[in-house]
């Protein structure tokens, strides 16, 4: 209770509540969560238990519209299937893929920008030069080579089985980077200090000072990149399922219905492609306006 009492009194949370416009933005995406996380009590239908689904219903348009029909409030696709359900569960897997490759990127970025700066020398210029190699190279090539490789190498009958895993995989490794340079400049900056010469003096171990004195220091700006990138993580799983090299077509993600919907936007179904790319892009937004209030937040100068 001392720390909830000491956060809500803090300049965090003040600074929180005095941004309408960030509180809106948690609102969404707390909303977004929530949808996504509680999808199988929420959500009107299943729109993936085939045993509920009725060609019959397919192209049903919005409720509010002329042919619309109250139990589809925001129509159905071209298999019956409610949109706002799908929407509902896709939102579950590009959530789940997006806050996973955040997390595994930050991993890998946060231990490579620490030796990198802290060790220097060969070390620091050989993990620099890779980083630099990478950032030639737009991400989302990246991701699409790696799932290239893993799809010609594993066997076919266990691609539906791991693409989950190695979309997490592709998109986490075009994501270190950032991560990685920037531990790297706060480390170059701390490890001059004297708290770290005094680790030193004390003969505690060049790990346990990265750790555990280095790296509670350049935790602000790589909580701030989290936030940020997990918006631009859940763009790049929308755009490796909407080229069809994401997740397997029994778990649709918000990329695999707008590729299922733009198959019908111009034959007049527009909602089918319309209302995902638009949760999308609420979502996102919401996520990248979190990170812009947490950056000022957490910058001393704009206080």
């Amino acid at each position: 209770m001392d720390a909830i009492r000491r956060f809500l009194d803090g300049d965090l949370f003040w600074s929180f509540r005095r941004s309408p416009l960030t509180v809106v933005a948690a609102l969404v995406t707390l909303l977004c969560i929530v949808a996504a996380v509680f999808a199988g009590p929420l959500a009107p239908h299943n729109p993936f238990d085939l045993k509920t689904l009725n060609l019959l219903d397919a192209f049903t348009p919005p409720a509010w519209t002329e042919r619309g029909n109250p139990a589809y409030f925001l129509g159905t696709d071209d298999q019956g299937r409610d949109v706002l359900s799908a929407i509902m569960y896709g939102s579950r897997v590009s959530l789940l893929v997006g806050l996973c490759a955040v997390v595994l990127s930050m991993v890998v970025g946060i231990a490579l920008g620490l030796v990198s700066g802290y060790v220097g020398g060969k070390v620091d210029a050989f993990i620099m030069r890779v980083a630099d190699v990478q950032l030639s190279f737009p991400a989302i090539l990246i991701a699409l080579l790696i799932d290239g490789v893993a799809r010609a190498v594993l066997p076919k009958d266990s691609h539906d089985v791991v693409a989950v895993y190695v979309l997490v995989l592709a998109i986490a490794a075009s994501g270190w980077v950032q991560y990685a340079r920037t531990v790297r400049g706060s480390t170059l900056v701390e490890r001059g200090k004297e708290y770290v010469q005094a680790a030193r003096v004390i003969g505690r171990h060049p790990v346990a000072i990265m750790f555990s004195h280095v790296l509670p220091n350049v935790m602000g700006p790589v909580l701030v990149l989290a936030t940020l990138h997990i918006g631009t993580a859940i763009i790049t799983e929308a755009t490796l399922s909407f080229l069809g090299v994401g997740v397997p077509p029994t778990q649709p993600s918000l990329g695999t219905l707008i590729r299922i919907g733009n198959d019908f936007l111009f034959s007049g179904e527009w909602w089918i492609t319309v209302f995902p790319g638009a949760w999308l892009v609420i979502m996102v937004l919401a996520m990248n306006l979190l990170g812009d209030w947490l950056r000022d937040a957490l910058n001393p100068k704009l206080r």
